[in-house]
């Protein structure tokens, strides 16, 4: 059996205090539906945790008009690192988070009017889309961009998570990575110059080379209707080297620790990553059970070293007050679960 790929599922979010993560994301981003809450130990993430199986607790939220979700982390055996200085554009890691939008001059002036930290008013990306930055009380950038894939229109201008922007040191050498195992073949643009569009970032008078990858073909699988179409860029620095976003800190400390993507065919993924040079370099082996959701969970690397992250859902809470769940380990993997079955995950939503 071949693999498939859903799409984004979550970016992980390294904070302090997640509940008050979580509170911010609900009122500014409209991520107001929990998948899970979950206190844990991370026994299988020592590769990332200085060799301590650390505790930790962990809120999955989504925004059900589509796209992926927040992982919102918080460790509680010890105090959170913050990077030694703030990222700038084409550092190695995850750059910023990509938020669609249905409505960009709207989601714009909802935020300013929220009192969000907005970077940028919105300008045309090289591809013509719309976009503008938005900083969170964290220091988290996310990039707020014109998306046309929903699974369902609601009150917010913004939906889900849509794509990543992630610094390499070297474009050749990540491309086949993100273009053949996690299938963004398609590119919308591949440019190098200085982009006024990023001026207003940290870093972002420089001169980079960016690529906007896109998935082709589009994702599909259970989760594909709600998780919708996806894009990766890639922004390389040519005007200086560029660092590490989490040198010499663990995963789950501060900031975005890898992007996450929804997948069917855990075995025959881990045999193309292994026969791309890019193993699985964590692998629950089996299932894994986070409270009331359950799958299987691996890691792999891009040449950077930015965290990777593959879930093939076994089980999630529909309505966990009335000990409604979703099995989905059974199902043929190209099949979309019915749009009215995923709805139903809005019985969770928490209103403010």
């Amino acid at each position: 059996m071949e693999y498939v790929i859903s799409g984004i599922q979550q970016v992980g979010i390294g904070v302090k205090n997640a509940e008050e993560a979580w509170a911010w994301y609900r009122r500014h981003f409209g991520f107001d539906v929990p998948i899970f809450k979950d206190a844990a130990r991370a026994s299988l993430m020592t590769r990332y945790t200085s060799g301590i199986a650390e505790t930790r607790y962990a809120i999955l939220a989504m925004n059900l008009q589509g796209g992926g979700g927040f992982e919102i982390w918080q460790y509680t055996s010890k105090e959170p690192q913050p990077a030694a200085q703030p990222p700038l554009l084409g550092d190695t890691g995850v750059f910023a988070v990509k938020l669609k939008s249905n409505n960009v001059a709207k989601s714009y002036e909802s935020l300013k009017e929220k009192g969000a930290k907005v970077l940028s008013a919105p300008e045309k990306a090289p591809d013509g889309r719309m976009h503008f930055f938005v900083e969170d009380p964290y220091g988290n950038l996310f990039e707020i961009t014109e998306g046309h894939s929903w699974f369902k229109m609601g009150t917010f201008p913004n939906g889900g998570v849509s794509g990543v922007v992630i610094g390499v040191s070297d474009m050749e050498k990540a491309l086949p990575m993100y273009k053949n195992i996690l299938g963004h073949q398609a590119v919308s643009y591949d440019v190098t110059e200085k982009f006024a569009d990023y001026a207003t970032l940290a870093g972002g008078k420089d001169r980079v080379r960016r690529v906007l990858l896109k998935a082709s073909p589009i994702c599909r699988g259970a989760f594909g209707n709600l998780l919708g179409t996806t894009e990766i860029e890639l922004v390389e620095t040519k005007d200086r080297t560029s660092t590490k976003m989490y040198e010499s800190r663990n995963w789950g400390d501060l900031g975005f620790i890898h992007v996450c993507f929804d997948i069917r065919g855990m075995k025959a993924l881990a045999t193309k990553c292994a026969e791309a040079g890019s193993p699985f370099t964590v692998d629950s082996s089996n299932s894994f059970d986070m409270g009331k959701a359950a799958g299987h969970f691996s890691y792999i690397e891009d040449p950077d070293g930015t965290l990777i992250e593959f879930v093939e859902t076994h089980k999630i809470p529909i309505f966990e007050k009335l000990g409604l769940f979703l099995n989905i380990k059974n199902r043929a993997p190209e099949k979309p679960l019915p749009n009215w079955m995923l709805g139903m995950l809005s019985l969770n939503r928490v209103r403010d």
